[in-house]
Formats: C-alpha cells, structure tokens, sequence
C-alpha cells in the first residue's frame, strides 16, 4: 500500500507525501466510468488513508484490507463528492470503515461509546519536540498503548497534518472536543515516551 512494514512516524506540518503502489492502483479501481478523475482525485492520498488505518488497526495485513474497501466505497459514492477537501473526505470513510471492521471483528465499542470524563487527564499537552526526537520502535509501542479514540486524533494531527477543524469532519466531533481529546492524548503519549526512556522501560 506504499509503506513499509512499520507506518509512517515523521510529524510533519502540512500533508503525508504519497507513495502508492501500480498494484494497489489495480487492486483499488475495477473500471467504473469516472476512473480517471477518481484516481486523480484519490490516489494521491492512498499513504494517508493506509497510515491511519494502520495505526487505528495496529495490523498491516488488517489496515490494507479497510484501505481496499474504504476505496471501493468512496469509488461506489464518488458521485456525491462535491468538491472541497478530498483527503478529509477520504479519510472519514477510511475511519468509518476502520471502525465498522473493528466492529465485526472485535467487537468493540464505537468510538461514541468513549467516556471523556473517565479517561480525563490533567496533564499538560505533549512537547512535540519528544515525538521528533524518540525513536521509531519508542513511538510504536507507544502510540499502540493509547485507547484507539486518542490514537486516531494523534495520527491525524501530528502524523497527517490535519486541521482541527479537518479532525472534526472526519471523526464527526466538535472542535472543542478534538482539541480536548488531543490534548489529552498528547500527555498520554509523552508519559509513554518518557517511561520507555528509562531504565527498565519497554522497548
């Protein structure tokens, strides 16, 4: 799906740079009328669709079948599309398709079913200069300790780049609770660095 074995880590200011492959090209497209303005619209964000995902699912093998269906479903609905932010677009029927193979899979809860009170943390947000500085394996473990609500807001802030604004179309959240919920996940995480850092920590 144009990524390595482990997803993409680097925070970055603006948009994932793609890396599709022809074969998922094929796989992703059977030959409907509109292709070429679907793919031209789309494929540029296939990385961004299959790292969040990834990082929903924490399953490589899993992540590549949502990425497929999550495409067959936008192909099947592009003609809704309208126009404005397609990556954002994309990514809300990624995320729902993510959570709807949890679902049947797992079972576990919605995403609306997440307590914001149970789970409050008064501790301050993340440094970003932590993410930046820990190393590949350190991330990992820790993103894949948070809760799956909190991971999800991570990826698609500081991993994907997204506005909050575009964090609230695509996760169908108001704005204050994004940036509550990211704040929350931020300290989460720089309290999962900071323990695998140490002596003793889990690597």
């Amino acid at each position: 799906m144009g990524t390595t074995s482990e997803p993409g880590l680097r925070v970055i200011a603006g948009r994932a740079e793609p890396v599709p492959r022809q074969a998922a090209r094929e796989n992703l497209l059977p030959t409907p009328d509109n292709r070429d303005d679907f793919q031209r619209i789309f494929l540029p964000h296939l990385d961004a669709a299959y790292n969040l995902a990834r990082w929903l699912l924490k399953s490589e093998a899993d992540a590549q079948d949502v990425v497929q269906e999550a495409y067959l479903r936008a192909l099947r609905f592009f003609g809704t599309f309208r126009g404005g932010d397609a990556r954002a677009w994309l990514l809300t029927i990624v995320r729902n398709s993510a959570y709807s193979w949890i679902s049947r899979n797992r079972g576990a809860a919605s995403p609306a079913d997440f307590d914001e009170q149970q789970h409050a943390d008064p501790a301050p947000a993340i440094d970003l200069e932590l993410i930046r500085k820990a190393d590949s394996a350190a991330l990992r473990n820790a993103m894949e300790s948070l809760p799956t609500e909190f991971r999800e807001v991570v990826v698609l802030r500081d991993l994907q780049g997204l506005s909050y604004k575009e964090i609230a179309e695509v996760a169908d959240l108001p704005i204050g609770t994004v940036m509550s919920r990211l704040a929350r996940a931020r300290s989460r995480l720089r309290s999962a660095l900071q323990k695998l850092s140490t002596p003793g920590g889990t690597r």
